[in-house]
């Protein structure tokens, strides 16, 4: 287990679990965040630890050439880095949209371009991109999110068949809601729409992805890492590790029910998180 892991986003979340999860395995795992001082219980854990920033060349360059350096390829790439950008669509300043896929797609992208070369010259290698249930339905308000996450989808599909004849392995992650600071991050990255047309249902949506990623339908960080897990020590790891009750259910519904059927069962539930906000806002008033 000496072929090295670099992850990328393990300040918090998905990210810190599968780092633990893999050391507590006997890995070599290189942590990596933008700021290296959120990493020290994992540089407890035995973790090496590296400052990277996947919109920034010079920080990702840096990475790898530091665990080339030491072992001439990094063994599995971990592109969990990333985050969501929820908004009506009319109202997301397009600034913002490529904020979004310069973090969820284009840095991806590049860091997967900086591994493989030495990957190729090693006759090995494996790359795990980090996608959600999200890159294979969608939700209003997550326009951006679920066009990055889609990407990953396309772009994965297209690399694995580029280059499986060179040894190297390529995996999509799409866990579902999953308990972590994701679902405050969220709500705090919202394009608010005040007193416009798309303020009702961005008030429903803000209350029914709060109330789903606190439900029993979620998963923890720790049943998430445990799929990665997998996706590293496989001989064969398969294409697709789809993880989490919700995510199963709701890919799978979405699949076989098609478009209509989805789309009525999104509104539905809009809808009861409307009525439950607007209970809870008569409630408040009256007391």
């Amino acid at each position: 287990m000496n072929d090295p892991i670099l992850i990328t986003g393990c300040s918090t979340g998905i990210g810190r679990a599968v780092a633990l999860a893999l050391l507590d395995r006997g890995h070599t795992v290189y942590a990596t965040a933008r700021r290296v001082e959120t990493l020290a219980d994992l540089e407890a854990k035995g973790a090496r630890i590296l400052p990277l920033d996947v919109t920034d060349e010079k920080s990702m360059t840096a990475a790898v050439r530091t665990i080339e350096a030491e072992y001439s390829a990094v063994g599995t790439l971990i592109n969990n880095a990333g985050f969501a950008k929820y908004g009506a669509l009319e109202n997301v300043p397009l600034d913002e949209a490529r904020r979004q896929l310069e973090t969820n797609v284009f840095g991806l992208a590049r860091l997967t371009q900086l591994v493989l070369p030495a990957m190729r010259k090693a006759g090995r290698g494996r790359i795990i991109n980090v996608s959600s249930m999200g890159g294979r339905l969608t939700f209003p308000l997550g326009a951006w999110y679920h066009v990055s996450k889609h990407a990953v989808e396309a772009l994965s599909d297209t690399l694995r068949q580029e280059v499986r004849g060179f040894g190297i392995d390529v995996v999509l992650m799409e866990p579902g809601a999953i308990r972590t600071e994701f679902g405050t991050t969220l709500d705090a990255e919202y394009v608010r729409d005040a007193d416009g047309p798309y303020a009702g249902l961005e008030a429903a949506g803000r209350k029914y992805f709060g109330d789903a990623y606190k439900s029993r339908w979620t998963g923890t960080a720790d049943e998430a890492a445990r799929a990665f897990v997998r996706a590293v020590e496989a001989r064969r790891p398969k294409h697709r590790y789809l993880s989490t009750a919700m995510g199963k259910f709701s890919v799978n519904l979405r699949r076989l029910g098609g478009s209509r059927l989805w789309d009525a069962i999104v509104r539905s539930q809009f809808a009861g998180a409307a009525k439950k906000l607007a209970k809870a806002e008569a409630k408040a008033s009256r007391a």
